[in-house]
């Protein structure tokens, strides 16, 4: 598939995934067209604990109440399990939700697959009715969207 663009309607799935709440990971399925009418903010990222998506997942983290005070929910997805997903959560704090994609099939659908590495670290955020309104799609990975960058877009595209 192709990269989703801004204006389209985001293609929907369901992974299980894991989120961290008072210490305790849980798990639980999320279905981006069954969320509570909130912004979602799509963190594809290639692997738990690499030195990039660490500090990046980390920098999201510090600012989460920041996406909440803009409406938004932030929803990281790699290829990893839900094993590693759990203890990356503890490791680092991070207590938004971390889904599991094993399969590639949702990377696939968002047209990131890259062969060898798995995926392009891509930010997308999807408004309430399900409508990509703002994307970004590295070229390498070895840099980051900034969570100010981000809520820069939510608070434009989302106003």
């Amino acid at each position: 598939m192709s990269i989703p663009d801004i204006g389209d309607t985001a293609p929907d799935f369901t992974l299980p995934g894991v989120r961290l709440v008072d210490g305790e990971t849980r798990r639980q399925e999320f279905t981006l067209s069954r969320r509570p009418g909130n912004a979602v903010v799509l963190v594809f990222y290639p692997a738990d604990e690499s030195t990039v998506c660490t500090a990046q997942l980390c920098s999201y983290q510090e600012e989460l109440s920041g996406f909440a005070d803009l409406g938004a929910e932030v929803w990281g997805i790699s290829r990893q399990s839900l094993d590693s997903h759990e203890n990356f959560a503890r490791h680092h704090g991070l207590s938004f939700a971390l889904l599991s994609d094993v399969d590639s099939r949702v990377i696939r659908d968002y047209g990131i697959a890259l062969p060898g590495v798995g995926l392009r670290r891509s930010v997308f955020v999807i408004d309430a009715g399900g409508v990509v309104r703002w994307k970004h799609v590295a070229l390498l990975g070895a840099r980051f969207q900034k969570a100010s960058v981000i809520q820069d877009a939510l608070t434009d595209v989302l106003a």
